[in-house]
């Protein structure tokens, strides 16, 4: 048993100095003791730590041992000192620690504000030119002026708020707490403040999902203080823009959009000033590229202001050659003070009834317009109206051939070549401004004439602009949403009609006064603040257009078309019953044969015995009411048979 224990002695032996070089150099008095190697001492070394280390490599004798001391140097608190001259050079004075975790913040934050709002608008050449004073030459040729922009506001007269750089860092620094506290990391990148929003764009850590930030749009709102927060990816870029609504919010002037380059000098035929963007850059569209433009918002959200400033837009820039326009009203209030200028087609219609044939009018237009460029070979209307304005400066005519009859010989068609002056066709903008109240009474009429002419229209130079602040699926159906790409949604009440006008939640948490989502082409949406027009602003355009004489009104857009081209247009719709041209005789034949048996003739009379809807019916009784057959209706209804009773 006495052997085992032997070799155990040498092995304490060999441990012994292993803990001795530890004892000997305890880090904490040599920081405090050690007269040798004092905190100010080792500043004088070029290597700090060198004459420690061979101290204790010639004590222990051991690299290893060598190694323990160096490590409890390092941990102490001079050490920290030491490493300061790795990363940011050796320090003049004395160790401050409170300034060390300061200096990798403050310094990227400098750079993160952006001011492109503080940038002037670049005027365009008509607002140079009408800001010069006028020499008083009269241009005795010029039929029509446009207005002048000084009928409008001047943006002079609005107050600017901005923000100063150190506010928005504080912002962006509070932010990044906010988002850190929900578990969001992520570095806020840049600042963009803009007239009403101001966005901050993050840059997330990687793997973080850009649909957990957004989902915390309200939590972010809500611990910022703000009225709404909308949380959006940015497009071809990897940061999420997290916009917050300004503390003061400044008005968009409509008259420094339109003294812009990119209205006044843009190449547009049909230009709409939106407003400015987030970054506080003009914002102008083209309808003539949308084609079609459909609206939604509920009431106090901008919507019909915003309407305004398209007509204005369009009023600022085209002459009634070039533009034409049927206003459709059903609220009675919004589109009225339009009236008499000389763009329009026909008086602001404001029957829902009537409504319907303003809209079959239309698309007996297009119908029209489609034949004459296919006679001419082209392809749209511009390339009609280049042809016109070619045959008008050679001073040619336009010929067309025409059927005059048949040969009474051989039974053939006769042809006639027939000359006519060259006329430009002008642009055709319909404006619907309440599009649930056309839905409620002819809601079938209304998305055919509306699906027929969003589908063909673009090409003859009809665009449409309709807008409803009831965005349900009852009155957006999905064959209008397929045929209208382009949406401007304002302020709605839930996510759901949100989802319904753009596709997408977002437009909840608008603002309202003119803050919308502008999606254009079924693409990204962009956020857009409308600019304000007053109705005194308004009124002075009016007048000053009314004062080129009053409007050439076309008769059949209210009266309707002929009963031949009603039967045709309502063919193309698709709302005919009873079959084709053919089909239609034998019906009207079977009609008269009723009422000539009967002795009565009324419209439901008719529809209960022939089974067909009540407009078809109508239109048979006013067939045989022209046709002199039975004579027109009485004080209360009742129609007399003209033709004598059949023996």
């Amino acid at each position: 048993m006495a052997e085992p224990k032997a070799p155990r002695a040498p092995v304490r032996e060999l441990r012994a100095p292993a803990a001795a070089p530890a004892q000997e150099v305890p880090p904490a008095p040599m920081a405090e003791e050690d007269e040798h190697y004092t905190f100010e001492d080792y500043r004088d070394f070029d290597d700090y730590g060198d004459a420690p280390e061979q101290d204790h490599a010639e004590a222990s004798g051991y690299d290893d041992y060598a190694e323990a001391p160096q490590d409890d140097y390092a941990a102490a608190p001079q050490d920290d000192d030491d490493e300061m001259p790795e990363n940011y050079g050796p320090a003049p004075g004395a160790f401050d620690a409170a300034a060390r975790p300061e200096l990798p913040v403050a310094q990227p934050r400098k750079a993160k504000v952006e001011q492109p709002v503080r940038k002037p608008v670049q005027r365009s050449r008509r607002a140079q030119q009408e800001a010069q004073p006028s020499l008083g030459f009269d241009d005795s040729e010029s039929e029509f002026e446009l207005p002048p922009l000084n009928l409008l506001m001047s943006p002079d007269s609005i107050e600017r708020h901005h923000l100063s750089d150190e506010a928005l860092e504080e912002n962006a620094r509070m932010l990044e707490t906010v988002l850190d506290d929900y578990g969001v990391k992520g570095e806020i990148v840049s600042v963009r403040p803009g007239p009403v929003v101001t966005m901050y764009e993050l840059e997330p850590a990687p793997g973080l999902k850009a649909s957990r930030v957004i989902g915390l749009a309200d939590d972010i709102a809500r611990s910022m203080a703000a009225l709404s927060a909308r949380v959006s990816t940015v497009p071809g870029r990897s940061v999420i823009g997290i916009e917050l609504p300004n503390d003061k919010r400044e008005m968009v002037s409509f008259r420094e959009i339109l003294s812009s380059r990119d209205y006044g000098d843009g190449n547009g035929k049909l230009p709409l000033a939106l407003g400015k963007g987030i970054d506080g850059d003009p914002m102008v569209a083209n309808l003539a590229k949308m084609p079609h433009l459909l609206i939604a918002g509920t009431t106090g959200s901008g919507k019909s202001v915003a309407i305004n400033t398209m007509i204005l837009s369009l009023l600022y820039k085209l002459t009634p050659e070039d533009l034409r326009l049927v206003m459709i009203d059903p609220k009675m209030l919004e589109l009225s003070v339009y009236d008499g200028i000389p763009h329009l087609l026909s008086p602001v219609v404001t029957d829902p009834k009537k409504a319907v044939v303003a809209l079959k009018w239309v698309v007996g237009e297009m119908e029209d317009r489609y034949r004459k460029m296919s006679k001419m070979g082209v392809r749209n209307i511009d390339g009609y109206n280049g042809r016109v304005k070619d045959a008008l400066d050679k001073g040619e005519m336009f010929s067309r051939t025409v059927q005059t009859g048949f040969d009474d010989e051989t039974g053939e068609p006769v042809f006639e070549t027939e000359e006519f002056e060259p006329k430009k066709m002008p642009y055709i903008v319909v404006i619907v401004d309440e599009m649930a109240d056309l839905m409620m009474v002819a809601g079938k009429e209304i998305e055919a004439c509306i699906q027929r002419l969003a589908q063909m229209a673009r090409a003859s130079g009809i665009h449409l602009i309709m807008a409803t602040q009831r965005p349900s699926v009852d009155v957006i159906t999905g064959t209008i949403k397929a045929n209208f790409p382009t949406r401007i949604s304002f302020q709605v009440t839930s996510k759901i009609d949100s989802r319904t006008i753009l596709g997408e939640m977002g437009a909840e948490q608008l603002l309202g006064m003119g803050d919308m989502l502008y999606m254009a082409g079924g693409a990204r949406i962009t956020r857009c603040h409308g600019p304000f027009v007053s109705d005194e602003e308004v009124e002075e355009v009016v007048s000053h257009l009314k004062a080129f004489g009053p409007p050439d009104y076309v008769s059949g857009v209210v009266q309707g078309p002929e009963d031949e081209k009603a039967g045709d247009i309502d063919a193309v719709l698709g709302l005919n019953t009873g079959g084709n041209t053919g089909g239609e005789d034998a019906l009207y034949d079977q009609a008269v044969q009723i009422v000539i048996k009967d002795r009565k003739c009324s419209t439901s009379y008719i529809q209960r015995k022939l089974g067909i809807g009540y407009n078809k019916a109508a239109r048979l009784v006013e067939q045989m009411e022209d046709e002199g057959v039975v004579s027109a209706a009485n004080h209360v209804g009742k129609r007399e048979i003209l033709v004598p009773e059949q023996a």
